[in-house]
């Protein structure tokens, strides 16, 4: 089976999207997948998509803009991925709710929340410009849909219209890296992932200022990632008393710094409004550092029983459940204990066959629909 899977949200500052699609394709070529070959896309105007970043796998890169070839294949349908990639393919996967065209392919889209249908006042650019308005076609058109929760799932089968069928749960897995011993002698509480609306930052820092104000020793608060142009009133937020010195904001942390940053962690904290997994989550309790996060999308999935929920939009929950895990060193060993067996549960071996499987049904339904 030929596969042409979409690479393009890792080429650079990898989030959310971008690692999963990376360490997707890493665990693709350390399995075997019988009789298959498996292609990394990439089209940009700046970014290469070097022959070797996923050893094993093979790689297109096209010099073409990112934004022409969107709007092309977003409102044009035009041109099959098959053209610009010049190859022919079973199936193309696309690593978001929109297609990559086709001229004989089955074709997969990949969702990971519907939060650009509810609050598209948090997107930009193209996402605000064609998922709300096209998504929802998109994803019953889609000869199968990729989702990383079973929230989402339940969310495209009864929002979008789409058949449970037609719909594989393949959860992203949890980082190779090696529990931590000890805690750190002065750990800070972080967060981690882009900054923007979506993160629900600001209720984090008041729930912070809360804590500075009812005690004299807090640990520095680091609010780590790639700032969005929506995440600028957070940023000076943070520039001005009582935050003036107590929060960090160091931005992007590259993928081989992540883990560093995580052992310096007391608390992991993600108050997000919504998530469509929230792989931070995983990571931290990979490492053994305890979560607090918001009570939301798939979080409380992911989490399960392995950390604090708090709604997001309750500050003195936050700022409480904060308290209660800087306070209470057997209460952080007890999470530390429950996140590890929790991230367990997620391996990225299991994401790969989990969507080799959902490749394999795509083909047959599609071969069917032409027979």
């Amino acid at each position: 089976m030929r596969i042409l899977l979409d690479y393009r949200p890792a080429l650079r500052q990898r989030t959310g999207v971008g690692e999963y699609v990376h360490e997707l394709a890493r665990a693709l070529a350390a399995t075997t997948g019988g009789d298959e070959s498996v292609t990394l896309f990439s089209a940009s105007w700046k970014d290469r998509l070097a022959a070797d970043t996923v050893p094993g796998l093979h790689a297109v890169d096209r010099k073409i803009p990112v934004r022409l070839l969107n709007y092309a294949w977003h409102r044009l349908g035009w041109p099959a991925v098959e053209s610009i990639a010049r190859g022919t393919f079973d199936v193309v996967h696309a690593a978001h709710p929109l297609l990559m065209p086709s001229a004989r392919a089955a074709q997969v889209i990949t969702i990971h929340d519907l939060d650009f249908l509810d609050h598209p006042e948090r997107t930009r650019a193209e996402i605000r410009r064609d998922y709300p308005a096209l998504a929802p076609l998109h994803a019953r058109r889609a000869t199968h849909v990729v989702v990383s929760s079973r929230t989402t799932a339940r969310d495209v089968e009864h929002r979008l219209g789409v058949p449970a069928s037609r719909i594989s749960l393949c959860y992203p897995g949890r980082p190779d890296w090696p529990r931590r011993d000890a805690e750190p002698a002065d750990g800070c509480i972080l967060f981690l992932g882009t900054l923007e609306l979506r993160k629900n930052l600001g209720l984090l820092l008041d729930a912070y200022e809360r804590l500075l104000a009812l005690r004299p020793q807090v640990p520095t608060l680091v609010l780590a990632g790639r700032a969005t142009p929506d995440a600028e009133p957070v940023i000076k937020r943070t520039l001005n008393p009582p935050l003036r010195g107590r929060v960090e904001v160091p931005g992007y942390v590259e993928p081989g710094a992540r883990e560093a940053l995580y052992r310096r962690a007391l608390v992991f904290a993600m108050p997000s409004h919504t998530e469509g997994f929230g792989m931070p989550v995983v990571e931290a309790m990979t490492v053994g550092v305890p979560v607090i996060a918001a009570n939301r999308g798939a979080l409380p999935e992911v989490v399960a029983d392995a950390g604090r929920l708090v709604e997001p939009d309750d500050v003195v929950g936050f700022a409480d459940g904060l308290a209660a895990l800087l306070d209470d060193p057997a209460l952080r060993q007890r999470q530390r204990e429950a996140g590890w067996a929790r991230a367990a549960a997620f391996d990225w071996r299991a994401t790969a066959r989990d969507v080799r499987t959902a490749w394999a049904t795509a083909a047959d339904r599609h071969r069917g629909r032409r027979g």
